[in-house]
């Protein structure tokens, strides 16, 4: 095997790896939900969180009204954060990875309160008020 053949091979099963192990990280941690929206409120229930005696730091809501889905982090019993997952800089659909949100597009990253992390998106995300009500989050969509 030849130098240049031997280092684009290594190289692209460097990439590789780190590939999957992105999209691992980004599925395995995520759970899909699908919420009723009433009135102006997407309703998701409390227990969505819940996952074999611990809490999920965070869901994914959607409805077939919304064109993107919104991402829920849970900081405490009474603290969520609701984040449009739609990338500011060009609209691509955001991906979860853990404590932050990435564009698949160009990169750009934010953190679980929806602030830019890492262009070249220059502004925040768009965040819902959340308020707890008979054990369910309410996101205003207003």
């Amino acid at each position: 095997m030849e130098r240049k053949e031997f280092i684009k091979t290594c190289g692209f099963a460097c990439l590789g790896g780190t590939l999957i192990g992105a999209i691992l990280e980004g599925c395995g941690s995520s759970k899909i939900i699908t919420a009723n929206i009433d009135h102006s409120d997407m309703v998701v229930p409390a227990m969505a969180f819940q996952d074999n005696g611990s809490f999920k730091k965070h869901v994914v809501v959607q409805n077939p009204a919304l064109k993107y889905p919104i991402c829920v982090y849970r900081f405490s019993e009474t603290q969520y954060t609701a984040l449009l997952m739609r990338c500011t800089h060009q609209g691509a659909e955001l991906q979860v990875f853990g404590d932050r949100l990435e564009c698949p597009a160009h990169g750009s990253q934010f953190s679980n309160t929806g602030l830019v992390k890492n262009g070249p998106a220059d502004a925040n995300l768009r965040t819902f008020p959340v308020t707890i009500k008979n054990d369910q989050l309410l996101i205003s969509l207003k």
